[in-house]
């Protein structure tokens, strides 16, 4: 028990080092930097630039799943592409347990700011827009940890923050546009909405369990891939 609980105590430290690594002592301040898009709606309709209000089916991406994907594309990018930077890769590889314990815990630590972020734009999102379900919510967390994951990639990949960032970006346009940001259904897309599906309620449900299963593996094989291309530590350090 003794064990179990010092485990545990070494990996909260961990991640409360990683996130301070990542984002500093004002790591507190990143998840409110997402309320400028909520202002930003509320400034479209008391301007009268939109011209109906906000409906549940918007709530996933319109609301919550736009800001919090750029967010994740922030956070994502200097998981690894900081460390090149920064010429600090080389101490991660003489961490006990191994380098992938770091990329892990770093990845976990810039996942809490992202899930602070999505609660307060849910809940404002609920008080002052529209109600929603928790299958938009987690819609909309889903997209942005699938971005969290390939931006990170991208870092280790592109060994900068700035091209990883630009092609993040680029990914997270192409996408929005081929699926309207969940407006067109595709089973595919991070960003599928099944509110938006005019279909029988049985194929709703089973194109929706389709994407959710789907942008999880596809996840965990961003991670997995990253992972390998960690490993290969003469390829990182290669400037």
């Amino acid at each position: 028990m003794r064990r179990f609980v010092r485990r545990v105590t070494d990996w909260l430290e961990l991640l409360k080092l990683s996130l301070r690594w990542q984002l500093g002592r004002r790591a507190w301040i990143v998840p409110l930097l997402a309320l400028a898009w909520p202002a930003y709606r509320a400034l479209q309709l008391v301007a009268g630039w939109r011209p109906r209000r906000f409906e549940p089916e918007d709530a996933q991406n319109a609301l919550i799943g736009v800001p919090l994907t750029v967010l994740a594309i922030f956070l994502g990018v200097r998981i690894i592409a900081a460390e090149i930077e920064q010429r600090t890769l080389e101490v991660t590889y003489t961490v006990p347990g191994g380098a992938s314990r770091v990329w892990v815990a770093k990845l976990c630590a810039a996942a809490l700011p992202l899930l602070a972020a999505a609660v307060l734009l849910g809940a404002i999102t609920a008080v002052f827009f529209t109600p929603y379900s928790v299958g938009a919510f987690y819609g909309a967390v889903q997209g942005a940890i699938f971005f969290l994951a390939l931006s990170m990639g991208l870092g280790a990949l592109l060994k900068s923050e700035l091209t990883a960032s630009l092609v993040a970006m680029v990914a997270l346009v192409l996408t929005g546009l081929v699926s309207g940001f969940g407006e067109i259904p595709r089973r595919w897309s991070p960003f599928f909405n099944p509110l938006t599906v005019q279909s029988d309620a049985v194929d709703v449900v089973a194109w929706t369990i389709q994407n959710r299963i789907g942008v999880a593996l596809a996840v965990l094989a961003l991670v997995a891939l990253t992972s390998v291309r960690t490993e290969r530590r003469e390829q990182l350090l290669r400037i």
